[in-house]
């Protein structure tokens, strides 16, 4: 006998095609670590939304010539660029072809992000300061470049009623602390401060700058918390809404917050975790 959606699990259920309509037609849109996971599903849903998209990557060209071809199926633009967010000069480079390629910048979603985990004591300082150079300084460095063009250029009225887009890649470790995972979680609450104070700073310039917040989301990078029974089992007592995150859940909510439907957000992180920041472990009051 078939299963339907309504008889299975709110675990089970898969997520319906979600076509967009063209909300970001004419802009272009530049996603960091866009080869795969997260990067990859925002810079595909950009594409699709009508955006012209830059898929940075670090390794894996494969991949990401993979990604450059679905963002552009229905129409736009895509080419892919290989950069080390943590390097200045190679961001530099990055955001000079782009110019010469696409014109302009009307998007960035800083997304590049690498854990290196271990306990405290055994946390090498190379492994801190990669994380931080990455999840952090990575995207300072991006949203610098992107708020110089959007200051240069201005808004394009029949483009965006903003001059510019910023969305920092955050997580729902920028509020819940994670043992055995400092360097990462400190990234994270980096990037909700840096976020904020960018701004508050740019805010008068008509450019918007916020954060996604993801919780759980089925990528590579946390395989291990999802991919056998008991790891899934676990991870769903976090999640109240009882399903792993997919990556298109951050796609979708990325080409919502870069249109100008989410004009008046600013200086926001939108978490998209299934309620996992609802602190589950009181839901049935402690």
């Amino acid at each position: 006998m078939n299963t339907t959606a309504m008889e299975k699990t709110p675990s089970e259920v898969v997520l319906p095609a979600c076509p967009f309509r063209q909300v970001l037609k004419g802009q272009k849109a530049l996603v960091t670590g866009a080869n795969s996971g997260i990067g990859k599903a925002v810079a595909i849903a950009l594409g699709h939304a009508g955006a012209d998209v830059v898929v940075n990557y670090v390794s894996d060209p494969e991949s990401a010539d993979q990604v450059t071809r679905e963002a552009m199926r229905f129409g736009t633009r895509a080419y892919a660029h290989q950069a080390d967010v943590a390097e200045e000069k190679q961001i530099e480079q990055m955001f000079e072809r782009m110019f010469q390629e696409l014109g302009t910048i009307d998007i960035l979603v800083a997304n590049a992000g690498i854990q290196k985990d271990a306990p405290l004591e055994e946390m090498t300082l190379d492994a801190w300061n990669r994380v931080l150079g990455v999840n952090l300084t990575g995207q300072f460095l991006c949203c610098r470049a992107a708020v110089r063009e959007f200051k240069r250029r201005g808004v394009r009225p029949a483009i965006s009623c903003a001059a510019g887009k910023i969305i920092c890649m955050s997580s729902v470790h920028e509020v819940i602390p994670w043992a055995g995972h400092v360097n990462y979680a400190a990234s994270k609450g980096g990037v909700m401060l840096m976020m904020k104070s960018i701004a508050q700073e740019v805010a008068p310039y008509r450019i918007r700058v916020n954060s996604i917040g993801p919780g759980a989301i089925r990528t590579p990078i946390n395989a291990s918390a999802w991919s056998t029974p008991e790891a899934h089992a676990e991870l769903l007592k976090l999640i109240p809404s009882k399903r792993i995150g997919e990556p298109e859940d951050i796609g979708r909510t990325a080409v919502w917050l870069s249109s100008d439907d989410a004009d008046y957000i600013q200086g926001t992180t939108l978490f998209v975790d299934g309620g996992m920041t609802l602190y589950p472990g009181f839901e049935t009051g402690g």
